[in-house]
């Protein structure tokens, strides 16, 4: 029987108290399996592989990665060697940098022996931070949809239309732009969510749609397509996504196909929210076109998808005539002035450098936790 999405955390510590458990997200929604991170190695295998995918998880099992790696060698050298091999495992989500970097600030002045608990203890604190920063979210962004809500005929649900997945998988829980969601769930609030499937790699579909449906959340899955149509006919009272980069100035980098919602949201006058802990800021950037480093995926996620036959046997196919090329960026940067406003765990503010640094101020060190007082450094 597969187990509620809703009974467990996306990573957790092992009984053992040295190995971590993740859920593997390449194998959902058709099977659910727990997998077992016992090295460095396998731990940037699940970020590079996108076992663990979403800027929140990703920061955190890097940082458990680390402690992995120091214990096999806890030295100067098998510090900075962990900290090479884990920042290459994803280039545009920059809460990997901004965990690997306060990690390795962290531990850098300790003795050798001390290296390996100090490691542990300050990753679990990562993840008990990020738990708390994504309830705040929820919080911040419930006021906004009780908002909308009043505005809506009594007694009909208010309409959300999300993009890929920013829910509690790709975060330790709760999420970031589901947080208001299940918030709104909780306080009994009606509610319909209309779930893009986000292809090419269908984590709406696939992710989003099998998260809801294990909460309960009423919802409907919709081709990617087909977002536009809705909004002309006012099928949508608001538009709510995630980040994986977000610049000074409110530029936004999320999952491809986020933009040209972003711009029709514009034409139909729909507010759009993105929904982020400010450990995803990197302060460093200002224009996020021309300075966010958008990673090139494989091709094969394009031209072919996996699913279930009627066997229940996982396959995947081809799509595309044999030898198609294809190009398959991951994600697209969505500039500030068509946000409503951006949700964090501080609050709601403009898409600007004015809104933000209101939230935040001037942060000068990546030194703090993960509720968004830290800086990271450009790609």
């Amino acid at each position: 029987m597969k187990p509620s999405p809703a009974s467990e955390r996306s990573l957790r510590l092992a009984p053992d108290g040295v190995s971590v458990l993740i859920l593997d997200q390449t194998l959902l929604p058709h099977e659910v399996k727990t997998v077992r991170l016992r090295t460095l190695e396998q731990a940037a295998h699940a970020i590079r592989t996108m076992q663990v995918r979403g800027s929140n998880l990703i920061g955190v099992t890097a940082a458990y990665g680390m402690a992995l790696a120091l214990r096999a060698d806890a030295s100067n050298s098998g510090l900075e060697s962990a900290y090479s091999v884990l920042i290459e495992t994803r280039p545009t989500a920059v809460n990997l940098r901004w965990a690997l970097d306060l990690m390795r600030d962290f531990l850098r002045p300790m003795a050798a022996s001390r290296r390996v608990d100090a490691a542990y203890a300050k990753a679990a604190a990562l993840l008990e931070e990020d738990v708390a920063t994504n309830r705040a979210i929820g919080d911040h962004g419930l006021a906004l949809f009780r908002e909308l809500l009043a505005k809506r005929p009594k007694g009909e649900p208010l309409r959300v239309l999300t993009h890929c997945n920013a829910g509690r998988i790709a975060t330790l829980d709760w999420g970031t732009a589901t947080a208001p969601i299940y918030r709104a769930q909780q306080e009994g609030l009606p509610i319909h969510v209309w779930v893009s499937e986000t292809r090419p790699r269908n984590q709406g579909a696939a992710l989003t749609a099998w998260e809801l449906g294990g909460r309960g959340v009423p919802h409907t899955l919709i081709a990617d397509n087909a977002a536009g149509h809705l909004m002309q006919h006012g099928l949508v009272d608001v538009v709510i996504v995630g980040a994986d980069r977000v610049t000074a100035a409110g530029d936004v980098a999320n999952k491809i196909g986020t933009y040209l919602k972003a711009l029709a949201a514009r034409e139909h006058k729909i507010p759009f929210y993105v929904a982020f802990v400010g450990g995803s800021v990197d302060w460093n950037l200002r224009d996020g076109v021309r300075e966010i480093p958008i990673e090139q995926r494989s091709a094969r996620e394009v031209t072919h998808i996996t699913g279930v036959n009627s066997a229940g046997k996982r396959v995947e196919v081809r799509l595309t005539p044999e030898g198609t090329p294809a190009r398959n960026d991951g994600f697209d940067v969505t500039p500030a002035k068509l946000i409503t406003g951006l949700i964090t765990e501080r609050g709601v503010c403009r898409a600007s450098v004015a809104g933000l640094a209101r939230l935040y101020g001037r942060l000068d060190r990546a030194d703090r936790g993960s509720g968004g007082t830290a800086r990271a450094t450009r790609r």
